[in-house]
């Protein structure tokens, strides 16, 4: 069984608890705070459990040469790369402003952690974090400042990793903090179906059997994501966008709100049935037992004394019930305590010493 890990406070994840469901606004907000609440507001109707947003220190993730070379691209906010990206982050008191709307209109949040200094003035409740993050938090010195020592819990995404990195990655994060889980992902935008590779999520249950394994999701629709599920996922995380024509490169593989609320309303119908491993019969089966539910009856005229074989008998839909199908090769070798009549039920009480199974 999973760890069963408490990712937010009250909400656990692993185990049998529900799906925990990111809806990942990142910066799809276009960088307009008002936008960024619609759309924590849009998580939380949809019934995501969480909002999630996408939080750098640029002069620390980039170099001084990246943000300064020319951007072009029909998606760019700004001349340069670095004016864009200024144009998409969020000062810490507007996350600070985003954190409490999300606390009163009651949805949790975080932010992925895009370097090492991302969260040192808000304190998320998630540390959010892609694999160069949690190694870097891993190796470095100072990792008490880090939230792979901190025990806050930590969602760690492998986009664009091998299974080699995501095994180093486990050693280095586990005796630190053993609060985290895994999450498949082929970094795409959009993601085709053939790249999604859900038998990654099988591969890190059979590796990584005391944490939860998740998926984060980059393809156009729900039916990839509710397979993940489907397959053991306990954390599913989707980019969301109000309206998928608005500029930026995130928005066409991002969910509108009537397809993050039909994610939400599939994964959990998934969630009810999957059910349980026993197989026995059900009480919602036993109307259709009763009208269809099969039972040995004579092949043949069986003479009183007659001393039960296998061909004597076979199985048919009966009046009345009698035995039930699996007990026929018991009942070889049992001897009959009155004549029965070809195609008539063998009851229980016309075969001596045999009482019939009780399904369960």
């Amino acid at each position: 069984m999973p760890l069963e890990l408490e990712l937010c406070p009250g909400r656990w994840v692993g185990g049998q608890h529900p799906c925990f469901i990111i809806a990942e606004i990142g910066q799809n907000h276009q960088g307009d705070l008002d936008i960024a609440k619609r759309m924590i507001r849009t998580a939380k109707e949809c019934g995501a459990d969480c909002a999630k947003f996408q939080k750098s220190e640029l002069e620390f993730k980039f170099n001084r040469k990246a943000l300064e070379r020319p951007y072009t691209s029909k998606h760019s906010w700004g001349t340069t790369y670095g004016e864009h990206k200024r144009h998409l982050e969020f000062s810490h008191a507007q996350y600070k402003e985003l954190q409490r709307y999300a606390q009163e209109i009651g949805i949790f949040f975080t932010a992925s952690g895009m370097d090492e200094h991302d969260a040192e003035e808000v304190d998320f409740p998630i540390s959010n974090c892609a694999v160069s993050r949690a190694m870097w938090e891993g190796e470095s010195e100072p990792c008490e400042e880090g939230a792979g020592s901190s025990g806050r819990p930590m969602v760690i995404s492998s986009g664009m990793q091998s299974m080699d990195t995501m095994k180093q990655v486990y050693q280095i994060v586990k005796p630190l903090n053993p609060n985290f889980c895994f999450l498949q992902c082929t970094s795409a935008y959009p993601l085709q179906p053939e790249d999604a590779n859900l038998r990654v999520i099988s591969e890190y249950q059979k590796l990584f059997p005391d944490i939860p394994i998740g998926y984060s999701g980059h393809e156009t629709g729900i039916a990839i994501s509710v397979a993940a599920v489907a397959l053991g996922a306990k954390v599913l995380e989707r980019h969301i966008t109000l309206d998928k024509t608005w500029k930026g490169s995130d928005h066409s593989a991002s969910l509108e709100p009537g397809e993050l609320a039909e994610l939400v309303r599939s994964v959990r119908l998934v969630e009810r049935a999957l059910g349980s491993p026993t197989k026995q019969l059900l009480p919602c089966e036993m109307a259709c037992n009763e009208k269809l539910g099969k039972s040995v009856v004579a092949k043949v005229r069986i003479p009183e004394g007659t001393v039960l074989t296998l061909d004597m008998l076979t199985v048919k839909v009966g009046e009345p019930k009698g035995y039930p199908p699996e007990d026929i090769f018991n009942l070889v070798g049992k001897k009959m305590l009155v004549t029965v009549e070809e195609d008539d039920t063998i009851l229980e009480d016309s075969v001596e010493n045999h009482s019939k199974k009780i399904k369960s």
